[in-house]
């Protein structure tokens, strides 16, 4: 089998706005087992950074360790990239971008990636509400170490590795933890729904501030068998929608075609428009009570809520809450770093 992609294109294949091709956003052959939902995930980003005309050397796409920390590797070959330690995506996320705020940042990690090992770095980037949009790829399986159970295996469920028994812990839902963190953009996703999933991408990647999407994507070898709640066929017939998406650029006209009452469309900070086809009932995305209230319910009924489920369109990154100055840290000279002897020589005195 060959890894290699060829070289030679269609001279008709249309390109976007910036004169890239949609295979320009691709990397290279995927390893991962045929079927895998994380497949369809980084399809899903590629489509995303294609249709919002993003030049591939401004964005910095960044992983930890498993399955899903491998896909950096099959999207976007020609962006900035760095594949960090376990569990330890968010520092190295908040760093890069404190030094640089000009790149789009895209972090991509697993369940085990954030519900374990994470957990503590994953708590914190959201209360620095660092602008960044946080990709889960969650199967609820350790995929690379045989399909042991992990943090978000719901509690009864049962995985081919399991021998035949349900997992006896409660499951860390991870879009409900965003939510109570604060979280100002929070998102759930099928990795089989690439309709719903595109738009929310590219609603993530433009919101100022921490976008979370937490993207259902069963594991094809160790956990899609019947008494999983992780698998395709459960997913399908579990799921329950917000509503109907559409992210609509700043740079186009906006238009609803909507029924008066069945719509709502949100302003987000850089003036780019979220249309919502509402489907559930009382239910508010820019509300987080009501979206907290929203998610609990669905959890109850056994099904999962996807779609936006929070977006607070007035949220202050990491760059606003610290005052950060406009221009990215890492292009100031030392003109610009050394304030002067009297000036260093005052706030010293202050720390007497």
């Amino acid at each position: 089998m060959s890894y290699i992609k060829p070289s030679f294109v269609h001279p008709a294949l249309p390109r976007n706005k910036v004169g890239y091709l949609k295979r320009d956003y691709e990397g290279t052959i995927s390893t991962l087992c045929a079927g895998c939902g994380h497949d369809s995930i980084s399809a899903s980003i590629v489509e995303a950074c294609y249709e919002l005309n993003i030049e591939p050397h401004h964005l910095a796409k960044l992983s930890g360790i498993g399955c899903s920390s491998k896909t950096p590797a099959y999207f976007l070959s020609n962006s900035h990239g760095f594949n960090s330690v376990h569990g330890r995506m968010p520092s190295i996320a908040t760093g890069a971008n404190l030094g640089n705020k000009d790149l789009i940042y895209l972090g991509v990690s697993g369940d085990g990636d954030t519900a374990s090992i994470g957990m503590g770095q994953f708590v914190h980037v959201i209360r620095r509400n660092l602008n960044m949009t946080y990709i889960v790829m969650n199967n609820g399986c350790y995929g690379l170490t045989k399909g042991q159970d992990s943090a978000t295996a719901d509690f009864g469920s049962m995985s081919k590795s399991g021998g035949g028994v349900s997992t006896p812990f409660q499951a860390i839902d991870l879009a409900g933890m965003a939510l109570e963190l604060n979280a100002t953009f929070v998102a759930r996703s099928f990795s089989g729904d690439k309709d719903q999933l595109v738009p929310l991408l590219k609603a993530a990647m433009s919101h100022q501030g921490f976008a979370f999407i937490d993207v259902i994507s069963p594991c094809v070898t160790f956990n899609n068998n019947k008494g999983s709640t992780k698998a395709y066929d459960y997913v399908r017939d579990h799921i329950e929608v917000t509503g109907a998406l559409d992210f609509v650029p700043k740079e186009e006209e906006i238009t609803v075609s909507y029924e008066a009452g069945c719509s709502k469309t949100i302003e987000l900070f850089d003036k780019t428009k979220l249309n919502l086809h509402k489907l559930a009932k009382d239910w508010n995305p820019t509300d987080i009570y009501s979206a907290k209230a929203k998610l609990e319910a669905t959890k109850r009924q056994g099904n999962y809520l996807t779609g936006l489920i929070y977006v607070n369109p007035e949220s202050k990154d990491l760059h606003r809450i610290l005052d950060t100055v406009d221009k990215p840290l890492n292009q100031l000279n030392e003109a610009e770093l050394y304030p002067g002897d009297g000036v260093l020589d005052g706030i010293n005195a202050g720390f007497r």
